[in-house]
């Protein structure tokens, strides 16, 4: 795995003009545009570079952008991989090896996610503060490089609790309406049941999705600051009745897409 990760590390240095960034995005569903805010873009398909999967999702495009948001050098993933795509969790989280290896240090993620707590509407910006993780493997299983990171790394503060006070502060000078939770991570793809919603909702989730907590994992094993955002596109439990469709999904995301591109370049730039 060292190999691969430095074999594509190298390449994207050898291809991308000027200084390596220190900020990494990955977008999630119907959040891919975010990019037509980023400056001075280099395109890479996921396609050109060695050892990178391909995204197989509706919505996810498939390129690495090297550019500059809110002043600052970003690396951006329009599209991003999924355990339910077939794809083990060395390969869902190669991308943040990778970016750790080119001097990455912070870390934002975004999400469509679906919602549980009662208080949460359709649109709705989740900041998230932490993360229960339900896939049933784990990305750091097998043999540890301590080149990447400890055998046993903390997950006490796995989003930056820095980064979740400038986010609330940045909601509140521009008037968006935020809502703080903790994600619940499952493998997918199905959507959940009434009664998996409720599940969650007891266990301690306010929101349920099929990605970031691989990521997470490997970010913070690295020592990465992350910081992350579910967009709430949909809600569950035993007393909804409404059948979620990906399709909605994605447009109920890229109506609040105005509100997450405004509190990330706003935080890329203050952090």
């Amino acid at each position: 795995m060292l190999n691969k990760i430095k074999e594509t590390a190298a390449f994207l240095k050898g291809r991308v003009s000027g200084t390596m960034p220190t900020t990494a995005i990955i977008l999630g569903t119907g959040l891919g545009s975010l990019v037509d805010y980023i400056e001075d873009k280099q395109y890479i398909p996921y396609t050109e570079i060695p050892n990178f999967p391909v995204s197989t999702v509706e919505g996810h495009s498939g390129n690495l952008i090297f550019g500059v948001l809110g002043g600052k050098r970003v690396i951006a993933m329009q599209g991003r991989f999924h355990y339910y795509e077939g794809y083990d969790m060395k390969q869902v989280t190669f991308p943040v090896r990778v970016f750790k290896a080119l001097g990455v240090d912070t870390l934002f993620v975004s999400n469509a996610a679906g919602g549980m707590n009662k208080n949460f509407r359709v649109g709705d910006v989740m900041i998230i503060t932490d993360h229960i993780n339900l896939f049933p493997e784990n990305p750091l299983r097998g043999k540890n490089y301590n080149e990447l990171g400890p055998r046993f790394p903390a997950m006490t503060e796995a989003y930056d609790h820095k980064l979740v006070a400038k986010a609330d502060e940045i909601a509140n000078e521009l008037g968006i309406r935020v809502v703080h939770g903790v994600y619940v991570g499952t493998p997918g793809p199905t959507f959940e049941t009434p009664a998996e919603y409720e599940y969650f909702r007891i266990i301690g989730g306010d929101a349920v999705g099929m990605s970031t907590v691989p990521e997470v994992i490997v970010a913070r094993h690295g020592d990465m600051r992350v910081f992350g955002v579910s967009v709430i596109t949909d809600l569950g439990g035993k007393d909804v009745t409404e059948v979620p469709t990906h399709e909605e999904v994605q447009l109920a995301a890229e109506k609040a897409q105005p509100n997450v591109v405004a509190i990330m370049r706003e935080l890329v730039k203050r952090s």
